[in-house]
């Protein structure tokens, strides 16, 4: 019996039971591409997986196998180990299915994109990130999850906003590649389609407001403005902020202006700005403000430069003046960083795993730069989540690799190295931060933190990773092969170092210590069947 036919207006085969795997199926038969938007990262992996497997080796064509190569080499390369995440990738490549979201690498995400625009990858199942300002030459958006879990209002799942509906649906048929698109919501039920047509094709977009309103935003650009003296005291303040869309918006100028007058108490407070002719009057009325001039002090304009929210200024200068005279220990500096609003959204704290983050937190608890909150108050979770934050960067930079990063704190390579490239930012404010403080013991373990973070590796390795070619597999081989630092490297065989490295990268690490191997080289006088490094192979 041949396969039913559902009765839409675009007629599509019913090959399985899942609508979201006969649609991709269809825009591949019809020669056309697709977006797959799902509302997480498993939920992206999965649909991919799904779909390949509907795909039978012997449909995908010779042509398609050989452009989907370099994607497929790409995405296991892109890490010294594969994980089982680019192995999973791998597979779905071989079939032109590819799965598209923050836990992939930027090497892996930019391999599916350029793959996917040169029509060798056919779907991508991603998350709505993928919806933002990325022009593909999709003729569907097919939009599996219109629902989330959210914890605003009552809630569990709710509807997402229809703005963002609209930046999913307009993935599809974009000018340049096609004439006309499909958006297509998947709806369980009749009156989930009922819901759907009404929200999102009769709805209106929600309004737009102003970041400005957000405190984080606020405080950052107060202080730039008064660290580069384009505003000088209260009134011009108040006159620059009244022709912004914050101000058309918020129509009550007096409350706005309470709420300046707040950041600027907390600027102060800080130690980031002073008030002209109020040093010594404690707190600041809103008349002293608005007669007074702002200037900056010097930690303040260093903070308006280093472009970071005050209140993690704040708080990185009060930890780095509890380090204590032993110095700090990684951990500790790694969890200051953790606990900001720039390393958000931390690794969360899940039920079964909160006794056993609590016992390790034991074991680094006299090591903190900060206090610990009491488990009673509202701040808690967040402190412990930074906990499970610094412990996942504190066993990278012990040497663990992807796979068992992913297992433990299931943490993907993409989302380890955004979090590893933000913790390096926040450590080299502390850095800059310690300099004004004239803090030099602390600037050495700041910058010498920095390079294990960079690397992922113990501080023993760290002489073998100033040698171009040298990462922390390789360092790790080496040392454990007695060549410890470069004064090793320049006393050790050129051979030997040829079968850890290989003869190229031998080569090459001899020349940087000084050592030129090939122009060199004299004519040897080798016994029978002996090896020439000249004619050594990897």
């Amino acid at each position: 019996m041949p396969p039913k036919k559902a009765q839409h207006e675009a007629s599509v085969e019913l090959l399985t039971n899942n609508d979201t795997i006969n649609l991709a199926l269809d825009t591949i038969k019809i020669g056309k591409q697709a977006l797959v938007f799902v509302g997480n990262k498993r939920s992206a992996e999965k649909t991919a997986e799904d779909i390949s497997y509907k795909i039978k080796e012997s449909e995908v064509s010779p042509s398609l196998k050989e452009a989907c190569s370099d994607v497929e080499k790409t995405v296991l390369n892109a890490l010294s180990n594969p994980t089982r995440q680019c192995e999973r990738l791998a597979f779905c490549v071989k079939k032109g299915i590819a799965f598209h979201h923050a836990g992939l690498t930027a090497t892996q995400r930019e391999a599916i994109e350029d793959g996917f625009r040169a029509g060798h990858i056919k779907i991508i199942c991603c998350t709505p990130t993928l919806a933002a300002g990325v022009d593909l030459p999709a003729f569907r958006a097919i939009i599996k999850d219109l629902k989330r879990y959210s914890t605003a209002g009552w809630g569990g799942m709710q509807y997402i906003p229809v703005l963002e509906y609209l930046q999913m649906a307009g993935r599809a048929g974009r000018p340049k590649y096609d004439t006309c698109g499909e958006a297509i919501c998947l709806a369980p039920t009749t009156a989930d389609k009922e819901e759907i047509v009404e929200k999102y094709l009769h709805g209106e977009p929600e309004d737009i407001f102003s970041k400005l309103a957000v405190e984080p935003v606020l405080r950052t650009y107060l202080l730039s403005l008064i660290a580069t003296n384009f505003i000088r005291n209260q009134a011009e303040i108040m006159e620059f902020f009244a022709q912004t869309f914050w101000a058309f918006q918020f129509k009550d100028m007096n409350k706005l202006e309470r709420i300046i007058n707040k950041m600027l108490r907390l600027l102060e407070s800080f130690g980031f700005i002073t008030v002209a002719g109020a040093e010594n009057a404690g707190f600041v009325s809103a008349d002293d403000l608005d007669e007074g001039r702002l200037h900056a002090t010097l930690v303040g304009k260093r903070v308006a430069e280093l472009y970071i929210d005050p209140l993690t200024a704040h708080h990185i200068i009060t930890c780095l003046k509890h380090v204590p005279t032993k110095g700090a220990t990684p951990f500790a500096l790694l969890q200051m960083v953790s606990n900001t609003l720039e390393m958000r959204p931390l690794l969360k704290v899940k039920t079964k795993e909160f006794n056993e983050i609590s016992e390790k937190l034991a074991l680094h608890e006299s090591d903190l730069l900060m206090t610990e909150p009491s488990v009673y108050e509202p701040d808690y979770d967040d402190f412990l989540n930074s906990v499970k934050t610094a412990l996942f960067m504190h066993e990278w930079i012990d040497e663990k690799d992807d796979e068992y990063l992913l297992e433990t704190f299931d943490v993907r390579p993409g989302e380890s190295r955004t979090k590893i490239d933000c913790a390096d930012w926040l450590l080299y404010t502390a850095e800059e931060f310690a300099r004004l403080m004239q803090m030099q013991p602390v600037i050495r373990e700041v910058v010498k933190l920095r390079y294990r973070l960079k690397y992922g590796v113990r501080e023993e390795l760290i002489p073998l990773l100033k040698l171009q070619g040298i990462g922390r597999v390789r360092a790790r081989k080496i040392y454990n092969n007695g060549i410890k630092d470069i004064g090793d490297v320049k006393r050790a065989d050129v051979t030997q170092l040829a079968q850890l490295l290989g003869k190229a990268v031998a080569l090459d690490v001899k020349k940087q210590v000084g050592d030129d191997i090939i122009r060199n080289m004299v004519p040897e006088h080798k016994r029978k069947g002996q090896i020439s490094l000249l004619h050594y192979e990897k």
